[in-house]
């Protein structure tokens, strides 16, 4: 048993520079820009034990949020992307809602899906619908099997430049 939950939702306000997480806490974004493939964010993480700084980005056209986070110095994370499936609706304050589906990746040697257990909890509670969570199964089964085709190189599976700024 998962500790079920409905959707996150996130809101990423460009003008005022600030990420709210989906408890409702408003941080401070070091950087937005906007491309024409989606939203790139950096920002500072407060408090958590392991991640010291969060870089990702919002890809509308895919429903991904991709995300390269930096570690405190002596720890280590258990990935090297970790892909969030997600709904976007762009705007001058962008929103996201998570599908539940995690993919962590190490570069150039494998990968996982993390959630599915949480994902079909979501669906027999009504969280979820069944069109929203194929949707969901959908984007994560094209992303893993187009990431290890790409050699477990995210960025070559997507076919797009994404740039990543140094932590700060």
């Amino acid at each position: 048993m998962t500790d079920l939950h409905p959707p996150k939702i996130e809101l990423f306000d460009v003008a005022a520079m600030t990420n709210t997480d989906p408890k409702g806490f408003v941080r401070a974004v070091d950087r937005y820009r906007t491309t024409d493939v989606g939203l790139y964010m950096a920002r500072p993480v407060d408090g958590h034990p392991d991640i010291a700084y969060f870089r990702a980005w919002l890809l509308p056209e895919r429903g991904l949020r991709v995300s390269r986070w930096v570690p405190h110095p002596g720890k280590r994370l258990d990935h090297d992307v970790y892909i969030d499936i997600v709904d976007i609706e762009p705007g001058p304050v962008w929103r996201t809602v998570d599908l539940y589906l995690d993919i962590l990746v190490f570069d150039h040697t494998s990968l996982r899906v993390d959630d599915t257990d949480e994902a079909l909890e979501a669906l027999r509670a009504g969280l979820l619908d069944g069109v929203t969570l194929q949707r969901a199964f959908e984007r994560t089964f094209s992303a893993v099997e187009g990431i290890a085709a790409a050699g477990y190189d995210v960025e070559a599976w997507l076919g797009i430049p994404l740039t990543w700024d140094d932590a700060e």
